[in-house]
């Protein structure tokens, strides 16, 4: 089978619909879900979620069962899943 490889960020996004996607945020969060959609911005919806958050006390674990992310908080997205 032949690589294709996406030539736009929403292209690359496309590719991860129905996959378990790892985000990191600028704000130090760390964001692990399926990701069901997005818009021209980037903005995600996600569901089955779990956020990690440094904190002096520690590594705080939240789970969500759906978000809206903001896409201007996006620093990077890692397919966690190889379709």
């Amino acid at each position: 089978s032949e690589l294709t490889l996406a030539t736009s960020p929403p292209e690359l996004v496309d590719k991860c619909i129905g996959s378990r996607i790892h985000i990191v945020m600028k704000n130090d969060k760390e964001i692990v879900g399926t990701l069901l959609g997005f818009d021209d911005f980037v903005n995600m919806v996600l569901e089955d979620v779990t956020e990690f958050e440094i904190t002096p006390e520690g590594r705080r674990i939240t789970k969500l069962d759906q978000i809206l992310l903001n896409g201007n908080n996006i620093t990077m997205v890692c397919s966690v899943e190889v379709k």
